[in-house]
């Protein structure tokens, strides 16, 4: 039978020293960072899941290998087959990689937003991008033409697979197994709350479906972004990638109709999203992506209304593809109407500390 092998394990949390049989191997067992700075102090710890520590750079890089993998034991993709997906960019660089590996053929259905430098990874690669041309206020949306690109590339390609990471329930298992687990071993089962940002909500599902197997208390927090419709949010502008959502996707739709056990809901604008990554980067010297900027400020808005304890902000992607936009000034300015001086304000000094 001509199929590919899986001789790769699957990706195991990892630890200091060890020797890895391929970087697949090294996806998951990321940091978690105590941030000392970002609040003021007070009886509520906070925490920082740093994603951009997997290979791919995201947090994106645990679903891709896990459908991909599924996807090749099942026998759905073997040698000639062709992973056709849409992204905005992280599923993007997680699945090139994977299907870089494997050996397999890789097509990314993007639209204009995406980062000239995101699409620069994926090529590297391997993949070949697909640029659907949408205008800006144009139907379909970015994300309809581009679902409707993928349908067309899989019904006319010969062995093509589309993972769909919008539906498949891989993607919430990926994190349930890995990101939650990870943050409840390291803090020993402790966790008050998690914040985290919602885009196909599977970092989001996965949380919530580790608290309910294990019986925790930890209340899941989900950060959407002003303009996105996810839990009935109203369509609007975006400037900030890999939050929020133009359409709702299947497993949100799947997981929390009628469910009284589903999560808090805050939301944040792209101003919100440029504070939250400029402050970190002052106080705690870390630089991290829109998303994660925009799930920080959110808890910094809410926070001296927590109970004491000990809470997790998940950062999904690094703050280097954001160079350009989130952490220039005249990006800030020009899109989002915010001049250096008023940024300056909303942001507040670095933090000093003794040696």
């Amino acid at each position: 039978m001509n199929t590919i092998s899986l001789h790769a394990r699957a990706p195991v949390p990892g630890t200091a020293h060890r020797r890895y049989g391929s970087v697949l191997e090294t996806i998951g067992g990321t940091p978690l960072i105590e941030l000392s700075g970002f609040l003021p102090r007070g009886p509520v710890r906070l925490f920082l899941k740093l994603e951009a520590a997997n290979p791919g750079g995201s947090a994106k890089d645990r679903p891709a290998v896990r459908m991909i993998q599924d996807a090749l034991r099942t026998g759905r993709l073997r040698r000639g087959s062709v992973v056709v997906e849409s992204s905005s960019g992280n599923m993007g660089i997680g699945l090139a990689q994977a299907c870089a590996w494997y050996g397999l053929r890789f097509i990314c259905v993007v639209d204009p937003r995406a980062h000239p430098g995101t699409l620069a990874a994926m090529r590297a690669l391997g993949a070949e991008i697909d640029m659907v041309n949408v205008h800006e206020g144009a139907e379909p949306g970015p994300l309809a033409a581009r679902l409707e690109r993928v349908a067309l590339l899989v019904a006319n390609l010969e062995g093509a697979y589309w993972p769909n990471q919008y539906a498949n329930v891989l993607n919430p298992q990926a994190h349930a197994m890995g990101t939650m687990a990870e943050v409840d071993e390291a803090l020993g089962g402790a966790v008050d709350g998690v914040f985290v940002g919602v885009g196909t909500t599977g970092t989001l599902g996965g949380c919530l479906d580790f608290v309910v197997a294990h019986g925790r208390s930890t209340r899941i927090t989900a950060v959407d972004a002003v303009g996105s419709i996810l839990f009935g949010g109203e369509s609007g502008k975006r400037r900030i990638p890999g939050m929020g959502a133009g359409r709702v996707p299947p497993l949100a739709q799947r997981r929390w109709s009628g469910r009284a056990s589903g999560p808090r809901l805050l939301r944040v604008t792209d101003l919100d999203c440029v504070v939250g990554c400029r402050r970190l980067a002052r106080t705690d010297a870390l630089l991290v992506g829109g998303s994660a900027g925009g799930v920080l400020q959110a808890v910094r808005t809410c926070h001296r209304r927590l109970p004491p304890g000990q809470y997790v902000a998940i950062a999904a992607d690094s703050g280097h593809r954001y160079l350009d936009t989130v952490f220039d000034d005249a990006w800030v300015e020009e899109a989002l109407g915010c001049p250096p001086e008023r940024l300056a304000r909303l942001v507040g000094p670095m933090t000093m500390r003794r040696l």
